[in-house]
């Protein structure tokens, strides 16, 4: 039994307040806030540097990323890469890391026709299923990593 005056153990506010803000976004199932600015979002959308280890991982996960399904790129272990969209090859040269996040984001930002899917957005999409409503393909961090990983490529 507790001493008199405590009260049980609970759950505390993480003191990172990158971490409590992915947090609390989660637990009420909203995006994080973003500032578009001109052709980008400058800012990372949790505060701090993906890892692009994960961001690798996420772009030749055919279930998680989708980005093989129309992108190429140099993952030469991955065969059947897609030919619809431009090769992923040296795309960090090319975009700066605000960039490649917006187009992550929400690509029809800059394109209304474009085929690739908003990976952090969730209103005014149309056939989406049931199970994706509501929800963003990747999350926050996921995007963090996405884009980590496509500023290596380079060459």
């Amino acid at each position: 039994m507790p001493p008199l005056g405590s009260a049980p153990s609970r759950p505390r506010p993480s003191a990172d307040p990158v971490i409590g803000a992915l947090a609390a976004a989660v637990i009420a199932g909203s995006l994080l806030p973003y500032q578009i600015v001109d052709d980008g979002i400058p800012a990372s959308l949790t505060g701090t540097a993906g890892d692009p280890a994960r961001g690798r991982a996420i772009v030749v996960d055919r279930r998680l990323g989708t980005c093989l399904l129309c992108h190429s790129g140099p993952f030469p272990e991955e065969k059947f890469q897609g030919n619809l969209a431009p090769d992923l090859s040296g795309v960090g040269s090319r975009w700066s890391p605000g960039q490649m996040r917006l187009r992550l984001v929400d690509a029809s930002r800059l394109n209304p026709d474009t085929i690739m899917p908003s990976y952090y957005r969730v209103e005014g999409l149309i056939r989406l299923g049931a199970a994706w409503r509501g929800k963003p393909i990747l999350t926050a961090g996921q995007i963090e990593d996405v884009v980590a990983v496509l500023m290596t490529l380079r060459d």
